[in-house]
């Protein structure tokens, strides 16, 4: 029975930024066109992506006059896309990084983009762009705006793809120069990090002696959550194993249970990349299985941590190359059409609870909005074992509370069957380059199956006896009706017979 009272706020950790890949791609009308209908029915906050030194976007422009070397800093492609962002109403999540070519130590570099991961041959001069960038910033955006934009120093220095060697010491000086820079710009900047990968938590209690011990500004701490293992390389794509969704939360709960004791106990945890897999290229991602697996993550992950972001929004994503499969690592296909998929739904359901938490189990979150409507988002339970496709059917049976004489239900469900524009791609026989035709197929394919119905309320309840298919997601709005049908109005009488 779910409890008349609130016990608590859902919290929208879940909507606080959301992955994109490297930034460059925003310039890109069909990114755009894109990112305006998933802000339109979902509504991020911040959004993140690699890149911003990288020479692709410009920034970092040395030059020789009169025999001596300057730099000078360009922000062309900056500000076109954060005015892209502003626009849409999402703030940058700021990640610092790539190294510019021509102020790397090395040589190193990361996706066929070519990132640069190597130290920068001067700290001055690194410094010196990270000054040169929020001053700019602030000069365009305003002080105030830009202080709300988390700026993260680095990704995954744990990793060798990312941080030359995964010198450890070598990116604490990267840290310790980045935040004295910014916070010379403005003490008000928040800066964070380290920006680590799974299985790398010892990183966080070195990072926080290290900061304190040399009295470093840290505003947030940061990390990455996945649940896939090693790679099972197939042409143009990938298959990998997934712990249970659990172990997400788990990971969540990492940065609080390490950090405790430390200066940094107490201050803001942010999961900048989480997912099941990491690679683009893994087909789980287009699943209806993978909105049921994130589900619980979802309703839960507020519990731990201040945000959690979900990588990434848009399938034009090019961490493994250009991307050569229809479907591609995100919330939908990028094409002159959006083709949503189910974990799209999963957050577009999510965006339309209600901030009044009633009750949350195992299968189902239920909350209330002030005006009085209640929501139940409920899942079916999955195997991320894979030994068993799971359950046929779930059934979940709710008494929820109503204040109203009678309840008006609107349901919407995904699974295998519906809002699954893979699984209507693969009976189409999978094509590489679907026509028109086929593509408007596809995005009929992907919207959810919607039922309404009109259910009674006895002593304050609504019994809501919901059977799930297999990997469903669902969500179900029950709206208080007062009923105004006028007192001649007759069903019976539509076809002229005379009422009884």
């Amino acid at each position: 029975m779910i409890p008349e009272e609130p016990v608590g706020t859902f919290t929208d950790a879940w909507r606080f930024c959301v992955g994109t890949g490297r930034l460059e791609l925003a310039l890109r009308r069909d990114y755009q066109d894109s990112l305006t209908l998933i802000q339109r029915e979902i509504g991020f906050r911040h959004i993140r992506g690699h890149g911003l030194f990288s020479d692709g976007m410009g920034v970092y422009r040395p030059y020789t006059w009169q025999d001596e070397r300057r730099v000078r800093h360009a922000f062309t492609y900056v500000d076109q896309i954060i005015d892209a962002y502003l626009a849409l109403g999402i703030r940058p999540f700021l990640e610092l990084g790539f190294m510019p070519e021509e102020l790397a130590s090395g040589k190193q570099t990361v996706f066929w983009w070519r990132g640069n991961v190597t130290p920068p041959a001067s700290h001055q001069e690194w410094a010196a762009l990270v000054r040169a960038t929020l001053v700019h910033l602030i000069d365009r955006y305003g002080l105030d705006e830009v202080r709300t934009w988390p700026i993260e120093v680095w990704n995954e220095p744990n990793l060798t793809a990312f941080w030359q060697d995964a010198d450890e010491d070598a990116y604490h000086r990267l840290y310790e120069v980045t935040a004295h820079a910014l916070k010379e710009v403005d003490a008000g900047l928040q800066v964070g990090g380290p920006a680590i990968s799974p299985g790398a938590d010892d990183w966080l209690e070195r990072f926080a002696e290290f900061t304190q011990r040399r009295d470093v500004p840290v505003d947030f701490v940061s990390k990455h959550a996945y649940t896939s293992g090693p790679a099972q390389h197939v042409p143009f794509g990938v298959h990998q194993t997934l712990a249970p969704a659990a172990d997400l939360l788990a990971q969540f709960a990492t940065p609080r249970e390490r950090l405790k004791g430390t200066g940094l106990a107490e201050l803001p945890v942010h999961i900048t990349e989480f997912n099941s897999s990491y690679r683009p290229d893994n087909p789980i991602h287009d699943t209806a299985f993978h909105a049921a697996y994130l589900a619980p993550v979802l309703a839960a992950g507020g519990d731990h941590v201040d945000s959690f972001s979900y990588w990434t929004f848009s399938d034009m994503f090019e961490e493994t190359g250009v991307p050569t499969a229809l479907f591609h690592g995100g919330f939908g296909l990028l094409t002159h059409r959006q083709v949503k998929k189910p974990t799209y739904h999963l957050y577009a359901f999510l965006a339309r609870m209600g901030g009044h938490l009633l009750a949350r189990g195992d299968d189902h979150l239920v909350t209330r909005h002030p005006d009085g409507r209640v929501t139940v988002l409920a899942w079916a339970p999955v195997d991320a074992s894979g030994a068993t496709p799971g359950p046929e059917r779930h059934r979940v049976r709710l008494s929820v509370p109503l204040r109203a004489r009678a309840a008006f239900s609107h349901r919407s469900t995904v699974d295998e069957e519906f809002g699954n524009a893979r699984a209507a791609w693969q009976q189409l026989g999978s094509p590489h380059a679907p026509g028109p035709r086929a593509l408007d197929l596809l995005r009929e394919a992907a919207e959810p199956a919607r039922r309404h119905q009109r259910l009674p309320v006895t002593d304050g309840r609504v019994a809501l006896d919901l059977t799930l298919t297999r990997h469903e997601i669902t969500l179900v709005e029950l709206h208080p009706v007062e009923d105004e049908t006028p007192p001649w109005s007759d069903e019976r009488r539509l076809l002229g017979r005379e009422g009884r």
